[in-house]
Formats: C-alpha cells, sequence, structure tokens
C-alpha cells in the first residue's frame, strides 16, 4: 500500500474513522515505528503503529454495516471511560466497529455503525447535506409562524441554520408532534432550534438518515444493511 496520511491510513483498516484517529494523536496514543504519531503525517504498510501500546495489524477487516435503533440514555461512541453503555455494546460482532455520526445521550433513534472510514467520512462530510429526519414531541401548540422560521432557517449561537422541511402531525392539548429534517450536524440543533422558537423538547427520535429509516426496529433492535442501502448511501 503506498503512503497515505495516517488517519485515511487507519480508517481504511478499519481501526477507527478518521476524526477519532485525529484525537487519538493529540492525546499522544499512537506511536509509529516507536515515536509519538503527529497529525497529518504519512505511513504505509512497512511502518509498525501502536495505540496505546497495542500493536495495528495490517490485515484488512471484513466490512459490516449495521443500522441501530439507539435507546435513549445510551452514549453515540465506541467506549467510554466512565462505563457507561455505548451503542457498540448493543451491537454483536467481533469486528471493530464505531458510529457515523451522534445521537445527543437523551435522543433515540436511527444510527449507522460500520468499521468502514470511507463511508464514515463521505457521510459526514458537511458537502454531504444528507437530510436526517426527526420525530420530535414540543410542549406547547406551535404556531404556523414558527413553523416557518424552522423551515427558512433560525439564529442559533453558532449562526443560522439551513433551511430546514418541516411538517406538523398533530397540535393537541398543549403539546405538538412534527417531523423536521436536517442537513447539518451541528450539537444538538433540533432541540436548540425548539427552544429557540420556545416550544422545548419532551421527545426526540430520529427516524431517517437520506432514505434510510428505522422501519420495524424496536429500541435496541439492529440488523445489517443490504448491498443496496450501502451502495446507496455511496450514492450520496
Amino acid at each position: 500500500m503506498e503512503e497515505m496520511r495516517i488517519n485515511k491510513y487507519l480508517a481504511s483498516l478499519g481501526i477507527a474513522s478518521r476524526r477519532e484517529v485525529d484525537k487519538m494523536i493529540e492525546e499522544g496514543a499512537i506511536k509509529i515505528n516507536g515515536e509519538k504519531a503527529t497529525p497529518g503525517i504519512k505511513v504505509s504498510d512497512k511502518d509498525e503503529i501502536y495505540i496505546r501500546g497495542k500493536k495495528i495489524e495490517k490485515y484488512t477487516e471484513k466490512k459490516v454495516y449495521y443500522i441501530l435503533n439507539k435507546p435513549l440514555e445510551v452514549l453515540s461512541s465506541s467506549k467510554d471511560d466512565r462505563g457507561r453503555k455505548t451503542v457498540v455494546d448493543l451491537i454483536n460482532c467481533k469486528e471493530r466497529i464505531f458510529p457515523i455520526g451522534r445521537l445527543d445521550y437523551n435522543t433515540s433513534g436511527l444510527i449507522i455503525l460500520t468499521n468502514d472510514g470511507e463511508l464514515f467520512n463521505k457521510i459526514i462530510h458537511p458537502k454531504a447535506e444528507i437530510f436526517k429526519e426527526y420525530y420530535a414531541k414540543v410542549f406547547g401548540e406551535i404556531k404556523e409562524n414558527n413553523v416557518e422560521l424552522l423551515r427558512k432557517g433560525i439564529e442559533l449561537d453558532d449562526g443560522i441554520t439551513l433551511p430546514a422541511n418541516v411538517r406538523v402531525l398533530r397540535r393537541e392539548k398543549g403539546k405538538t408532534e412534527l417531523l423536521v429534517a436536517i442537513r447539518e450536524g451541528r450539537n444538538r440543533q433540533v432541540r436548540r432550534m425548539l427552544d429557540k422558537i420556545n416550544h422545548p423538547v419532551i421527545t426526540l427520535r430520529r427516524e431517517k438518515i437520506g432514505n434510510l429509516s428505522l422501519g420495524n426496529l424496536k429500541l435496541g433492535e439492529y440488523r445489517e444493511l443490504t448491498n443496496e442501502e450501502i451502495n446507496y448511501l455511496y450514492s450520496l
């Protein structure tokens, strides 16, 4: 294999996503030929790479792809230093997988897990602009002018959001149920958008990523993606 940046190299082996590799480099957890790795350094199969003292074998894992209906109070990460349950703990597989993107601790719904670093980068890249649809139940009956604000873009602390697709499902007894589809990946974005119009979230669940949906998966259940679904994600 020709030389490539270490984050891309380790992602191609299914070790971790590029972002996670960069974080490990910052922590000083990666050594190359006995020296601490630096951001952007290039490596090849000839190099000896250790992560937290464990040598990385150069075989390429079989690529696996899962869709999970994440329960509440489960972390969207590969592991947790405080011993809390993560989405990876819910998948029974021998490959070293990681989640694509994140869902808040108190948000449930669709999340993709894989050991395919290239697909990870394709989906989370800002240029991808893939719509993610959320079901939300909020306090208060949202008026149409506030729905229009969400659709046009709303001013948050980190700038104006891109226009969202919004559909109100029902308004009753001081609550509103709606679907909100966004194409950005800001932290807690849907919650903050709804807070901004004074309708705090009661329940938030991600229903779709692009055309990929939860289907009949119950909370905590998962399944492998079909070849058709994998090809679809690569086409985005």
